[in-house]
């Protein structure tokens, strides 16, 4: 019997996004998934024996409000609602002060006082070409910018936010945190290049496309895409663990949506040695440590205006999140680290029952730090609202260690697949042109550790599957990836759908 055209080894998503693009390009694909639900860091579920449902990991989704593959893709035609908060992200400071990063990028720079000339001179020609941002930063590096001011805009805006200039590029400790909040996602030392590119690229979206919450929560958005691949013709094997190449049934492509300690885990003993070297100069991160709280009302904090925003950074000033989150990335425990909290109800109303709401909060710890953390990430909470600990029903703490268990492309509790220095976000998981491609014939990864690096924006895999029409299967054209009836291509591309 022959096997199916293509093989995908993982489905979150970019294993999804990847199965999409080949299935509409007409191959037969099968998706496998060790898990018994698909959705990878797209899950949700209850976890308190209730019909409150928790995001076990992403929860909060600018990329795919901004990236090119789900522009195309559609989400809202699809029926999956991104809400978007009047408040994309937000930073409290002691004394019940905070800076909010609202959509309206006016009201942001009014309230930011003695920095708002200095906010908008850094943001609005971001957003003006936010497009070209957001396609060049997501190009895995190996494009040619559509706007040619991008790469001018992108580089002198990750120079001074990067560098020690940072430090003294505001005058209030609001404008500093603000954005000290958003380089942290970077999850590594501050200040850095590449924490200055994250900061230039996450920070202006919510003045753009917005940081979104997906109704109902961020599974739906791995549903949405399980659905077109179902319609085109693609299966799924779910609660199904491949351990070598060998189980995928002769398949003529096969993408792996896993880590590098995944991709040596299913082909290690065929990789010519020389590869295996250079995989194994491959970088992680620092860990996270997530705890999940069910509450019985909202969290009372001290500004009352953080209730309104989707993603709160908690961290104090920009000396102090530079100051943990370069601890953590050498290793050290802090007793306080840089917390990103998300209280999705506070967005959809969906998400609450009576007397009960969700709220996720994620720490930056070291790279396979096993402490419990839910006291300590309660307790930050705690500091910027006070209370907080009075309205917990229950909590459950994931530790970064328990993080890869849960994950294992989350070594060491990495949730970006591998640290996002600047070098490494562009030549992962190795230095070569095709960063797709392995030296195995027919064999690719297609996971954040690949370019464009971490982030649910699917260009990983929508990059992988291209690079697998193109070399196995002679396709040149990308397939158009619009709801049927309503089928655009990108930009930048032409001709018709590849049947």
């Amino acid at each position: 019997m022959n096997g199916p055209d293509v093989a995908i080894v993982g489905t979150g998503p970019n294993g999804l996004a990847a199965g999409v693009t080949l299935a509409r390009a007409g191959l037969g694909v099968v998706l496998h998934e060790a898990a018994d639900r698909l959705g990878g860091g797209l899950r949700t579920t209850s976890l308190f024996g209730d019909e409150v449902v928790h995001d076990i990991c992403s929860a909060v989704h600018p990329m795919a409000a901004a990236s090119r593959f789900f522009r195309e893709f559609d989400l809202a035609v699809r029926g999956v609602e991104l809400i978007q908060p009047e408040i994309g992200y937000a930073h409290p400071l002691d004394g019940g002060r905070a800076a909010l990063a609202h959509r309206d990028l006016d009201v942001t720079c009014d309230l930011l006082g003695l920095d708002g000339k200095r906010w908008r001179r850094l943001m609005e020609p971001l957003v003006a070409h936010s497009t070209g941002i957001v396609d060049l930063a997501l190009s895995g590096g190996r494009a040619l910018p559509d706007d040619w001011a991008a790469p001018f805009l992108m580089a002198g805006r990750a120079l001074a936010h990067g560098t020690a200039l940072a430090r003294g590029r505001f005058a209030t400790e609001e404008a500093g945190a603000l954005l000290a909040g958003v380089a942290a996602h970077g999850i590594g030392r501050l200040p850095s290049l590449a924490a200055g590119v994250v900061s230039v690229l996450l920070g202006h979206l919510a003045h753009s496309t917005g940081w979104p919450v997906p109704r109902g929560g961020s599974v739906r958005i791995a549903e949405a895409m399980a659905a077109d691949i179902t319609a085109h013709g693609g299966t799924f094997q779910l609660g199904r663990t491949i351990t070598d190449l060998s189980e995928l049934g002769g398949a003529r492509a096969v993408l792996l949506d896993t880590g590098v300690k995944g991709l040596l885990g299913i082909a290690g003993d065929r990789l010519p040695p020389g590869y295996v070297r250079r995989l194994a100069r491959y970088r992680y991160g620092p860990g996270a440590a997530k705890v999940d709280f069910l509450v019985s009302e909202a969290i009372p904090w001290a500004h009352p205006e953080l209730g309104r925003a989707g993603t709160v950074h908690l961290g104090g000033n920009q000396a102090e999140v530079y100051r943990t989150e370069s601890l953590t990335a050498r290793g050290v425990a802090v007793d306080e680290p840089f917390v990103l909290l998300v209280d999705p109800a506070a967005v959809d109303d969906t998400r609450a029952r009576p007397g009960k709401r969700p709220v996720s909060a994620y720490a930056h710890v070291p790279h396979g730090d096993d402490r419990d953390p839910v006291d300590f990430v309660r307790a930050r909470i705690e500091r910027f609202a006070p209370g907080f600990g009075d309205t917990v029903l229950e909590a459950r703490g994931m530790s970064a260690r328990q993080f890869e268990a849960y994950n294992p492309n989350y070594v060491g509790g990495d949730i970006a697949s591998g640290a996002a220095t600047l070098v490494q976000s562009i030549l992962r998981p190795t230095a070569q042109l095709d960063p797709y491609r392995t030296p195995l014939p027919g064999v690719y990864l297609c996971s954040a550790a690949t370019p464009p690096g971490p982030g649910v924006h699917g260009m990983s895999g929508y990059l992988a599957a291209l690079s697998v029409l193109r070399r196995e299967f002679g396709i040149t054209t990308p397939p158009r990836l619009g709801p049927d009836g309503n089928d655009a291509p990108l930009p930048g591309t032409a001709g018709s759908r590849c049947r």
